[in-house]
């Protein structure tokens, strides 16, 4: 089935193979690909690529996440893609969307038609406000100041299809980069200094899936992200996390052949996991690691405990993933006591991302 865009354009929906090598895997594939080269062509870098089977795992729907995707297509050329995620937490009241164009393609009311398309879907779904964050390049453009007060984005082509379609721009994330190759003195004299503001914690880590004696306290730290982490007025909703939620979430990963290290600080008179760091990465030689999520519980904080867990994972994956070159971190631009920890890393800006909403009628 295929809805017309404009004149040339129309949206297909994705239909996903049971496996990528499977015969009836193309779309995927394609989708893929465009996906890809959209993204390099954006950001200049391919640290977010995916390859089909991995991308795979990450397009079907679960108990969390509502997944939509569609190919755009000119005739039987697929030039872009486009993605619909509805958040299951408060009722499936937010979604956030993407729409991946390739640059030949832009100005010719392929995105404007796109994003009306989702915008319609979103609405029959019973979605409020639509969520977006894009990664803005600065080509000496007027800029947008962040309303946090921190950090501004430039008025790209990216900023101004938004601007021009109802979106605000709610918050700025610093894009960081930090290279694993250079000399691990720093990190330990680092970790050395945090652990000894931290007596009363320990280290505890693992790889995917979690053991079962972390899993309610993992369960328990992931819900406080969701809820700790500066959104300014984007107003995500609290997640719910449970045993089955951290099951689920750990088969994702594994699913895309990830390798996942979760590094905690672990209270050592209560047993209480109360701060926490994660690391990812996939099975191919070579690849970008990604940092997700990093917290540390309110009643724990004036420890040093983001630090303490920092270190420690980036000291382990050293010798567990030592083919990987870099690791990515994003952070609100109003989160200073993290990028505080990440500048004294070593970690250095090399992108930013816009967060945008729009409250739909």
């Amino acid at each position: 089935m295929s809805i017309p865009l404009t004149d040339t354009a129309t949206l297909h929906p994705l239909v996903l193979p049971a496996r990528a090598d499977a015969a009836d895997a193309a779309d995927l594939i394609e989708y893929a690909r465009v996906r890809n080269a959209s993204l390099t062509e954006t950001t200049g870098r391919d640290d977010d690529h995916l390859a089909p089977a991995a991308l795979l795992a990450l397009l079907r729907s679960d108990a969390d996440l509502e997944r939509r995707q569609w190919l755009i297509r000119i005739g039987e050329e697929a030039v872009g893609v486009a993605v619909l995620n509805i958040i299951a937490d408060d009722g499936g009241r937010a979604a956030f969307f993407t729409i991946n164009l390739l640059r030949s393609v832009w100005s010719r009311g392929i995105g404007t038609a796109a994003l009306r398309f989702i915008e319609q879907q979103a609405a029959i779904a019973g979605v409020a406000r639509l969520l977006v964050w894009i990664e803005h390049t600065d080509a000496d453009e007027s800029r947008l100041d962040s309303p946090t007060g921190f950090g501004s984005i430039p008025k790209d082509h990216g900023a101004r299809f938004l601007l021009r379609h109802g979106f605000a721009l709610e918050q700025v994330e610093r894009v960081s980069a930090f290279e694993l190759s250079g000399d691990a003195d720093r990190l330990r004299t680092l970790h050395a200094e945090a652990a000894a503001h931290a007596p009363g914690y320990r280290i505890v880590s693992w790889q995917l899936p979690t053991p079962a004696e972390f899993v309610d306290g993992y369960a328990r730290l992931k819900q406080a992200m969701s809820t700790d982490a500066p959104d300014a007025d984007l107003d995500m909703p609290e997640e719910e996390w449970d045993s089955e939620r951290v099951a689920r979430h750990d088969d994702r990963y594994l699913q895309r052949g990830e390798t996942v290290l979760v590094t905690a600080a672990q209270h050592a008179e209560t047993g209480e996991l109360c701060a926490f760091n994660e690391l990812s990465i996939g099975g191919e030689l070579g690849l970008t690691t990604h940092q997700a999520d990093t917290l540390v519980r309110s009643a724990h904080r004036g420890h040093r405990l983001g630090m303490l867990v920092k270190t420690a994972g980036l000291l382990d994956w050293r010798d567990l993933r030592p083919d990987s070159p870099r690791v990515i971190t994003w952070n609100a631009e109003e989160n200073r006591p993290m990028l505080s920890i990440n500048e004294a890393l070593g970690f250095t800006p090399i992108a930013y991302e816009g967060a945008w909403r729009k409250d739909l009628s």
